[in-house]
């Protein structure tokens, strides 16, 4: 894993304590809402179950979309990347049967450079409850843009957030737009909300 000294804002979130990431571990496995709005984030994906994709996990901790992705497209390679050690390393003995087709990068979404940390290009880039920690939308919209540049043409962002506490999901469809997707959609207005943006 690629090492980088994090910028984060830890006021809500400590990402570098084991007690804090055990606990917040325990609890995230226990929201019922999260396995079926994933598989409904997931549906939206224009390849077939049995494609040989590379997908992105923005901001993926320790593996809740990543496992997700697997049981919907089998053969993907799958980039996880965050900002948390400590949820990489969960994440890495979550996937061990899983070899290499599961890879991890550490990198902080506020440095611009962590597009050049995980190594695209990338079928499809994937990102369940994690972005809107980044709070501002100038970061977030940052982030929008290097996932794009990640992207093979036909690519596709799917992006599972708690927009409603960011502006709401139409300024992050606005955002996808003015970055430089082809096509931006809000598929689902609730908490957590889904987008969909095509490069």
């Amino acid at each position: 894993m690629t090492q980088q000294t994090p910028k984060f804002n830890t006021d809500e979130h400590d990402w570098h304590s084991a007690e804090y990431v055990d606990a917040w571990i325990a609890r995230d496995v226990t929201r019922e809402e999260r396995p079926g709005t994933l598989q409904e984030m997931l549906a939206l994906a224009p390849f077939a179950k049995d494609a040989k994709i590379r997908v992105l996990d923005v901001g993926g901790g320790n593996g809740q979309v990543t496992e997700a992705v697997l049981k919907a497209f089998p053969n993907a390679q799958v980039t996880l990347q965050d900002y948390s050690e400590l949820m990489l390393e969960r994440a890495a003995k979550r996937f061990e049967k899983y070899g290499d087709q599961v890879t991890y990068v550490l990198s902080d979404l506020f440095d611009p450079k962590w597009t050049a940390s995980v190594k695209g290009p990338f079928d499809m880039a994937v990102s369940g409850i994690a972005i809107h920690n980044l709070r501002e939308m100038e970061p977030i919209s940052a982030v929008y843009d290097g996932v794009r540049t990640l992207l093979k043409p036909g690519g596709v962002f799917l992006n599972c957030d708690h927009f409603a506490g960011c502006g709401g999901i139409e300024l992050h469809v606005a955002a996808l737009k003015r970055v430089g997707y082809s096509k931006a959609e809000a598929v689902k207005d609730a908490k957590p909300g889904i987008s969909a943006a095509y490069k």
